[in-house]
């Protein structure tokens, strides 16, 4: 899907752009190319909108600026000036419209919008939240996603040592696709990307994209190089990330146990037979053709449900519990933050390291 290139303008353009995949997929890769084009600027990991049960009241600016601060960081990471965002803000499309361009603003870029790993089964709510939004759909072989989960649990990031965390990629990746082809069949702007192939062609991708996305292309997207990583999580789990090259599949060690092994291969079969059409599967090896049975696919959905709706009590507890207990917990756990005042004022303290959300 392509149009007109975009014209230069100070003000950022009314279509967000939001790219979303699984964690581990290859998102934050992409967002890095992406951003060295001059005219977009998406945030890393904003995922204001995930944060939609605080606005079901009037808020202050300064309440959900601070709350939103304190979910993952991101008016400190992002450097983003407060004093630029809307004060009138009544729901959560706004104030991710006034934050989010914002941002772009400070760039001087048009298309705005955000590069999620948590937004993977919200696509229908960013649709509804934004009904002129483009999608890019990052896909990459399931069993090389839950391969680097697993190598990633043993760098600094605490976020991969969670519960239930590769149960809960591996059937986010079924619900993005199931979710991907609906916002298809209602023909809203989406575009998908192979992780595979961004590595094996990037120009072609990023010419694609940059088509998609109605832009001229830019040579500054095929590298990392002086690319601003600003807004990354620390940690060696962004390593490839974070560098100047893009980096081809490297030979690794096996670390994907055996029984996740045949588990993933069942799943990816009954995917591809169900639906010959889905990215998901394409690179996926599934030679044994076996599929789960039907006590198996009953658990595992009720089991990613369960998953869900514990991330969503987290969520509920970010915005509504009393944030000097929220500060207590942060701290006994070894994590710190600015808030948005402090940032403001220029505070730089950082005896002790911000983790992110936990």
């Amino acid at each position: 899907m392509a149009s007109c290139p975009q014209e230069k303008s100070s003000y950022p353009m009314q279509q967000p752009l939001f790219l979303l995949g699984v964690p581990r997929s290859g998102t934050s890769l992409l967002y890095g190319l992406l951003n060295q084009h001059p005219q977009i600027a998406l945030l890393y990991e904003g995922d204001l909108p995930l944060l939609r049960p605080l606005f079901l009241k009037a808020r202050s600016k300064t309440h959900w600026l601070q709350r939103w601060n304190f979910w993952n960081g991101s008016i400190e990471r992002h450097k983003l000036d407060v004093d630029g965002i809307s004060s009138a803000i009544a729901d959560a499309r706004a104030a991710t419209e006034s934050a989010y361009q914002q941002y772009a603003r400070q760039k001087g870029a048009v298309i705005w919008g955000c590069k999620s790993a948590d937004q993977y089964d919200s696509l229908p709510y960013l649709a509804k939240l934004f009904p002129n939004a483009r999608f890019v759909i990052v896909w990459r072989d399931p069993a090389d996603v839950c391969r680097s989960v697993i190598r990633a649990r043993t760098m600094s990031s605490p976020r991969f040592r969670q519960r239930g965390l590769i149960h809960r990629i591996l059937f986010g990746c079924y619900h993005m696709a199931r979710q991907c082809e609906r916002l298809k069949k209602q023909g809203l702007a989406v575009h998908e990307v192979q992780y595979e192939g961004l590595l094996e062609n990037p120009v072609a991708e990023l010419s694609s994209m940059c088509r998609f996305l109605g832009i001229e292309y830019d040579p500054r997207m095929e590298s990392l190089e002086n690319s601003d990583r600003s807004a990354l999580h620390p940690g060696e789990h962004n390593t490839l990330a974070a560098g100047d090259k893009i980096v081809a599949h490297r030979k690794q060690a096996e670390v994907l146990p055996a029984e996740l092994r045949i588990k993933i291969e069942k799943y990816t079969n009954l995917w591809r037979t169900k639906h010959p059409d889905w990215l998901l599967a394409t690179y996926a090896d599934g030679t044994s053709g076996k599929k789960p049975n039907v006590f198996s696919r009953f658990f595992d959905r009720a089991f990613y449900r369960l998953l869900r709706t514990r991330d969503f009590a987290v969520i509920i507890a970010y915005c509504y519990v009393p944030m000097r207990l929220l500060e207590a917990y942060r701290i006994l756990n070894g994590h710190y933050y600015l808030t948005w005042q402090e940032y403001a004022r220029g505070c730089t303290d950082r005896s002790r390291p911000w983790l992110g959300k936990s």
